[in-house]
């Protein structure tokens, strides 16, 4: 693919205030373009590379190690339409590349991409069944003050999600919130949350293997989506809920779907480090950010800092390299286990 090869040398080129220049080993040479995007400062020493092959070219700098690669044939990966972006590719001719790529696919080279048919079959399992709510659900209204002062304590307001209720439920049920799970607009699960003093707090009810709470809620020209553990955490910022520590494939599946940067942000305790080694593996971001003392999910920063201000605090502590997020686990588990 020399013609996108030589399309991005010679962006690049153009904006680098110094010569790209060939050594003698084939690759060029130049000041990264990477290295502020990834809490590096502005490299000045030529330390950027790139390797044009036969099937595309690799990028690789030495100041801040962000390293990708494009292969003729393949989708164009987050990693490398962020080098795209820093080289200043507006997103209509990174569409046009990324078109441009899958056009040169062979059927040969679909076959044997294994990590795209696992995900089709595991997408095609991913069927799930609707369920009528319990009887004598129904709306939250502004007289049902305990349930409002519930989510007020929250910082969330009843029109935030459909809550439902059973006011004249038997026993504990009629001391719950109910949080319907939907998917495509139908009711496919709920969780109770009960709030008498008893234990358990929580009642998952009908999630269905592969679900992920919070699917609905996305919107298509969003850039990032967020993805935490607890549901309330989802509702409070419109992201999404795997509702247990572990992330199961056919949830990576259903998240990676929707086709946009995914954002893990783990309860900062030692299931939510679990989570995070997860995300590692499924290729997503991790954020942990520094919210302080007593704070320990996305809810808790909401009740203290807002919304907007929780957004910006995960999107600042975003880190995509595996190596900055491991180092960034390595301190918080230092912290919990001081």
């Amino acid at each position: 693919m020399l013609e996108i090869s030589n399309l991005v040398l010679n962006q690049w080129r153009t904006m680098s205030k110094k010569q790209v220049k060939q050594s003698a080993n084939g690759w060029w040479s130049g000041d990264a373009v990477c290295c502020t995007h990834n809490g590096e400062t502005q490299d000045k020493r030529g330390r950027g590379g790139i390797l044009v092959h036969n099937e595309g070219f690799t990028w690789h700098c030495f100041n801040c190690n962000y390293s990708t690669a494009y292969t003729a044939g393949k989708t164009i990966g987050l990693k490398m339409r962020h080098l795209l972006e820093w080289l200043g590719f507006d997103d209509i001719t990174i569409q046009k590349l990324n078109l441009e790529s899958l056009r040169r696919r062979t059927l040969d080279d679909i076959a044997s991409d294994k990590g795209l048919a696992h995900q089709l079959a595991l997408l095609r399992t991913n069927k799930f069944k609707t369920h009528t709510l319990p009887e004598g659900s129904r709306d939250i209204t502004p007289n049902d003050t305990k349930f409002v002062d519930y989510l007020e304590s929250r910082n969330l307001k009843v029109s935030d999600y459909n809550f439902k209720i059973t006011p004249k439920g038997l026993a504990r049920k009629k001391n719950r919130i109910i949080i319907p799970y939907m998917y495509k607009d139908k009711v496919v699960g709920w969780t109770s949350r009960f709030l008498d003093k008893n234990k358990p707090k929580y009642l998952n009810e009908n999630q269905q293997p592969g679900y992920v709470f919070g699917i609905d809620l996305q919107k298509e020209d969003w850039k990032y989506v967020i993805l935490a553990e607890g549901i309330f955490d989802a509702i409070s910022i419109n992201g999404l809920a795997i509702m247990h520590s572990e992330i199961s494939d056919k949830q990576i599946a259903l998240i990676k779907n929707l086709g946009k940067e995914v954002i893990v942000v783990p309860d900062q305790d030692k299931a939510g480090l679990g989570l995070a080694e997860q995300a590692i593996e499924a290729g997503f971001s991790v954020s942990i950010p520094n919210w302080g003392d007593g704070i320990h999910d996305i809810n808790e920063s909401i009740i203290k800092y807002g919304k907007t201000g929780t957004l910006l605090s995960i999107l600042q502590a975003k880190e995509s390299s595996k190596i900055k997020i491991t180092v960034a686990l390595h301190k918080l588990r230092k912290a919990l286990y001081e």
